[in-house]
């Protein structure tokens, strides 16, 4: 891994973001000789650090953890010839090749192809008292803050796989997990579902929203909820609040460099992974609205450097 400020990097693939499609971006592209220079971001391996059991994935016959699954990821790449930087890519240039990006530490990377594969993060509410208690009772990662709650009441809003793995996992901390969801049924996979309602801890409020995050100069104390059907309003007590509503693609610096969708996600060819920039490719979480599974989005980190490799060759 390197970590070095205000230096100059060229390389024929350049990968900006790690997890599942970075890493497996990295270890395709460097078995084909390409020398390939992987811009890890700060948070390195994706969204898979924050999850405790991986059960998903093929190839292991026991729930494995995120962290790990990552790690070995990235040893793997290393192993086989990719570099490691540690940096942040804040801004790009796409208008002709080769390619270049601007880390936050003061270096450029300039690359004959680039993959990004940058991810997504997660979605808030957008509601004003949200902002005010974010670190203070209300958080967007059970497994980073779960801890801090031990033998305590906190909520998870939302019903899908997220929601649902959040609240299963807080169970091993708090004493009671109210779920909140705005509509009358779960989202979830089944599996996910059944171990749900399986669990005492958690109880369900279903048909709410919610409408404001009270609190006091400690932190977070309850949350004014508003009944979907009724609009009745009331006030539900918590020591802390997990939003767990999805995720966005993380495409700010990539706005007006390539052709997007109306929800930020980066637009590919039909069974490909090349965006409007020819040389410029797109794996994961970035481009992946439908499916958003690790297996998928090393899957299109595979395909982004077979495609990078067989652009570069018609290039040569």
């Amino acid at each position: 891994m390197t970590e070095v400020k205000n230096q100059e990097y060229r390389t024929k693939v350049l990968i900006i973001g790690s997890g599942p499609a970075g890493y497996s971006a990295a270890i395709y592209a460097a078995r084909a000789g390409l020398k390939p220079i992987l811009v890890t971001g700060m948070e390195q391996g994706g969204q898979l650090m924050t999850t405790t059991e991986v059960e998903n994935y093929p190839g292991f016959a026991s729930p494995i953890e995120g962290p790990w699954l990552m790690d070995q990821m990235k040893q793997q790449s290393e192993n086989v010839g990719a570099t490691h930087i540690v940096d942040y890519i804040i801004d790009v240039d796409f208008s002709k090749p080769p390619f270049s990006a601007k880390g936050g530490s003061g270096n450029e990377y300039i690359g004959d192809t680039i993959i990004i594969s940058t991810g997504a993060k997660a979605r808030w509410l957008g509601i004003p008292s949200e902002e005010k208690y974010k670190g203070r009772g209300v958080s967007a990662c059970a497994t980073c803050d779960g801890f801090f709650f031990k033998d305590q009441h906190v909520a998870v809003i939302g019903g899908g796989n997220t929601a649902a793995e959040e609240a299963l996992f807080l169970t091993n901390f708090c004493s009671k997990v109210t779920m909140i969801h705005r509509r009358d049924s779960l989202r979830a996979e089944k599996i996910l579902q059944e171990r749900v309602f399986a669990n005492n801890k958690i109880e369900l409020l279903w048909n709410s929203s919610i409408d404001e995050f009270i609190g006091d100069e400690r932190g977070l104390t309850a949350l004014k909820i508003r009944n979907t059907h009724t609009k009745e309003l009331s006030n539900l007590a918590v020591d802390g609040a997990f939003i767990a509503i999805g995720h966005d693609p993380a495409t700010e610096i990539f706005v007006n460099k390539l052709d997007m969708d109306d929800n930020k996600y980066i637009i590919t060819a039909p069974d490909s992974t090349v965006t409007s920039v020819k040389g410029v490719y797109a794996a994961g979480d970035v481009t992946d609205h439908v499916y958003q599974q690790a297996v998928t989005a090393a899957a299109m980190g595979c395909m982004a450097a077979l495609e990078a490799d067989r652009y570069l060759a018609t290039k040569k």
